[in-house]
């Protein structure tokens, strides 16, 4: 039998995430495509490459198809993303396969923010566009695929959920599911923006494939899916340019069915959801009646600056992401252990065409006219710009990034944002005594361990005193905040038994009041810890975090 080796070196596009725990579309799309013809596949991320050291597996493999690039910058704790050196290393070694390259890589190479992207013409590797794996079809089946996208997707997807198997993280992974490809806009793109370089045309997916690859996906085992493969959400199955509540409505419930342990959303227009309130409204109602807490709406808002956000042809005005705003929290800011079902986050981008000093300050008065509204906000993402040639941010500045001169403003702003609103902002989000249900160790850190949910944009807990006979997953009390993560505590500690570290991490505890409550314990009520601490919102918080047991 032939065999195919599936690389994934992660990628991370305007609308599809694909680094642990999140598992893109692309190797199960591609497995589909070699276990319908027939041949075996295996699977291997990057990271076991590099742990394994696995670069060379000399004529084991009849094809290679590696996937890889990011289009947006971000930053990974659940895997690093293949670099330009080991993505030729990996070619290089390997020439027996046929050897594919898929992912927004073909656009051009970056890892961070604030750079041009570097050209990856490789001549002994084939290019796939990411909107046309029928091409992988005819490269191993030698004939026509008799259909279109979504049909071919549609029939090799169910048979791809297997791979899932053999991801390292499996089945603690969440699995982005794709409802279109493309943005909807009709107007023109932003001027950054790499989603219809990579995917074409708007076009939505539809529903009854969709229901046959979760089910797939479903039996094999993976309970955590995200609809992540959409630039905008709302726009799935729109009729003549309008929203469709009903077909919404029907892609949640028969999600749902499966009983997913979480089901979360990722992008949403502002601009689109303002000009069709009513219909948007009823589909927050939809979301919230169907999903699971501390989901997340993605807003591509960039810039607040008018004038940038019309040289680089943003959609939509300042006011009208205020009112979107006030839309989510309207419908989701309902708690479930304390968690928020669904909150709006908000996308900055610095090294956009025509900003100036200027920018930041405007971009931080509307961020804290949110805030003073009472408004929640999940996230805040500050991050700069990646230019691509194909790109018209790209000819705009004549293939120069331009940043630079107005580095030290970004990151005034940047300092500002994440101590005067993110840090009041996350300890409304987050409230101390708040349960964060089935965190899953990260990695260990000195005397802290790092977890995460699964889910849309998790918030990272740190938390003191994870035992291994706890497991590596739990759920955790918060316990106190930082401006990008929070600090929690095992649920179910007691007081009476509780670590120092453990102790000294709730909010308003300082090392003598931790000192004073070790020495004289064991307390036999919360009376008794009052007289110590002597505060009582600092006695409000340990009751909320500890019992007294034992």
């Amino acid at each position: 039998m032939m065999k195919a080796l599936i690389v994934d070196g992660y990628v991370d596009e305007p609308a599809l995430l694909g680094v642990p725990p999140y598992v893109s579309t692309y190797p199960r799309y591609i497995a589909g495509a070699f276990l319908h013809a027939g041949i075996e596949v295996e699977y291997l991320t990057i990271d076991q490459i590099r742990e394994e050291s696995r670069w060379l597996e000399p004529s084991e493999y009849d094809y290679m198809v590696i996937i890889a690039g990011l289009s947006v910058s971000g930053h990974y704790m659940g895997g690093t993303p293949i670099t330009l050196t080991e993505l030729k290393k990996l070619v290089q070694t390997n020439p027996y396969p046929r050897k594919f390259l898929i992912g927004p890589i073909g656009l051009g190479y970056s890892l961070k923010g604030g750079t041009t992207a570097l050209s990856t013409q490789l001549e002994e590797i084939e290019f796939l566009p990411s909107n046309n794996l029928r091409l992988l079809w005819e490269r191993i089946n030698g004939r026509t695929f008799e259909g279109g996208e979504y049909e071919f997707i549609d029939l090799v997807a169910p048979a791809g959920a297997e791979i899932l198997k053999k991801h390292p993280r499996f089945p603690n992974v969440i699995c982005e599911l794709e409802l279109s490809r493309g943005c909807e806009r009709r107007d023109g793109f932003c001027s950054f923006c790499t989603e219809p370089l990579i995917w074409g045309r708007f076009t939505s997916r539809p529903l009854e494939g969709l229901i046959r690859e979760v089910k797939a996906l479903s039996n094999v085992g993976v309970k955590a899916f995200r609809f992540g493969r959409s630039a905008n959400i709302f726009a799935y199955g729109e009729k003549n340019g309008k929203p469709d509540p009903l077909i919404f409505e029907e892609l949640f419930s028969e999600v749902s069915r499966f009983q997913p342990e979480v089901l979360h959303c990722d992008n949403a227009n502002p601009a689109y959801m303002y000009k069709h309130r009513k219909a948007v409204e009823k589909m927050l109602e939809t979301i919230v009646r169907y999903n699971t807490p501390g989901d997340v709406l993605s807003f591509g808002v960039e810039s607040f600056d008018p004038e940038v956000r019309r040289l680089n042809n943003i959609q939509g005005d300042p006011e009208e992401i205020l009112e979107a705003v006030r839309m989510v929290n309207a419908a989701g800011a309902s708690r479930v252990y304390g968690i928020p079902r669904l909150l709006p986050g908000i996308n900055i981008l610095g090294g956009l065409y025509g900003e100036s000093e200027k920018t930041y300050d405007i971009n931080y008065r509307w961020l804290k006219r949110i805030s003073d509204e009472g408004l929640l906000l999940r996230r805040i993402n500050i991050r700069q710009v990646m230019i691509f040639s194909s790109t018209t941010l790209y000819r705009l500045n004549a293939g120069k990034y331009r940043s630079r001169k107005y580095l030290s403003a970004f990151k005034r702003f940047k300092e500002r944002v994440r101590s005067e609103i993110d840090l009041p902002m996350m300890k409304k989000v987050f409230p101390t005594g708040a349960v964060l249900r089935s965190v899953h160790r990260e990695k260990k850190q000195g005397d802290i361990t790092y977890g995460r949910q699964l889910g849309s944009y998790p918030v990272l807990v740190g938390v003191p005193e994870w035992k291994e006979e706890d497991g590596n997953i739990v759920d955790v009390i918060i316990a106190n905040h930082g401006p990008r993560s929070v600090t929690g505590i095992v649920k179910g500690r007691s007081l009476n038994r509780a670590g120092y570290k453990e102790i000294i991490a709730v909010e308003g505890i300082g090392k003598k009041r931790a000192e004073k409550l070790i020495i004289s314990r064991p307390f036999r009520n919360w009376e008794e810890v009052e007289r110590i601490v002597e505060d009582t919102e600092t006695l409000e918080n340990l009751r909320k975090i500890f019992s007294l047991e034992g």
